[in-house]
């Protein structure tokens, strides 16, 4: 079967290899579609912490079910899964945390992921497609990223919410801030991306932080007050060093993007405002379930979100190109037969 490895920074290739061989207590998997994620062009450009080369991309993923002794899946089953493999003996596992296991091993990132005709993985991971299609189903994880980190933020109808970065994760979480119910600024210095999430997302306001105040915009659409949660999605420190200054009193800021440096802030004005700072690390069970749900009725619209399409062994002329801005890519797909 083909296969396509991140060599090092900036190189893919593709290889062939034997089909993997189902061991007890896996699934096997055809590769249907793959979501081309941030974390994937982090990797390619050298900047994803925690990472190691060579190394299979690939953790967005829909696909088939062709072999396992799982009981109420067949043969030909339109299928997702969890790609969050802990350990289920650590102190986060043991606390039903297991997003963020302490020894956890993330498919396309700590182990070898999707980018491939054929994969296994453990059982316990895979979800029913629920008559999803291979598009919302390669959306599910990214989608889950983000609702994950509304739930973290415990977003209400009453909250003002700024999300900083709008690529596909900014974009998932301002659809579920906006179901629900609060008030959300999209900020980013892409225009055309602004505009997207305006004009079909129903972001409230927009703010361009290279040719606006982003203080005093916020200090105008809120009446003074600021938001009451802060959400970063553009793993930049310089944001979120900046974000500190943006929030309301009560206020709480979520971090979704993830930087390798560390972070400074004024502990007086974050103290006096009795704030909340968070991470927010990968997504449970519980929010796969949700964002499933959402899809199925319609509360996300993954034409939205899909712009870009390659077949499997086109992908590697592409990526550049994807990753380019002044291309508005949105969200790119790898498409395999």
């Amino acid at each position: 079967m083909k296969y396509i490895v991140c060599e090092k920074p900036h190189e893919f290739l593709i290889k062939e290899k034997e089909m993997p061989v189902r061991k007890e207590g896996e699934v096997l998997l055809k590769i249907r579609k793959i979501g081309v994620c941030g974390t994937d062009i982090h990797a390619y450009g050298g900047t994803q912490p925690y990472f190691e080369y060579p190394r299979v991309l690939g953790h967005e993923l829909a696909a088939e079910y062709i072999e396992g002794n799982v009981e109420g899946f067949k043969k030909g089953d339109k299928v997702t899964f969890i790609p969050y493999f802990h350990c289920g003996k650590c102190i986060a596992c043991t606390n039903g945390l297991t997003n963020c296991c302490a020894n956890i091993k993330v498919f396309g990132v700590h182990v070898d992921g999707g980018m491939a005709e054929y994969i296994t993985i453990p059982e316990q991971y895979l979800l029913h497609g629920q008559g999803l299609d291979y598009d919302q189903l390669a959306l599910v994880e990214p989608l889950a990223i983000a609702a994950h980190g509304v739930r973290r933020a415990d977003v209400k109808a009453k909250d003002t919410v700024l999300v900083m970065g709008v690529g596909p994760i900014g974009i998932g979480l301002i659809n579920f801030a906006k179901i629900a119910g609060a008030k959300v600024i999209a900020m980013d210095i892409n225009q055309y991306r602004l505009n997207f999430c305006k004009e079909e997302l129903g972001a409230d306001e927009i703010i361009n932080p290279m040719t606006e105040d982003v203080v005093e915009r916020l200090k105008e659409i809120t009446n003074g007050n600021m938001p009451t949660v802060v959400i970063d999605a553009t793993g930049n420190r310089n944001v979120m060093n900046s974000a500190f200054n943006y929030m309301s009193h009560g206020g709480r800021f979520v971090l979704v993007g993830l930087q390798k440096g560390e972070l400074a802030f004024s502990h007086p004005e974050f103290h006096k405002r009795e704030s909340t700072l968070m991470s927010s690390r990968n997504a449970t069970t519980d929010d796969f379930n949700y964002v499933m749900e959402c899809l199925k009725s319609g509360k996300i619209d993954p034409s939205k979100y899909i712009t870009h399409r390659a077949g499997f062994e086109d992908m590697i002329g592409e990526f550049d190109k994807w990753i380019d801005p002044k291309n508005n890519v949105i969200k790119a797909i790898i498409e395999l037969n």
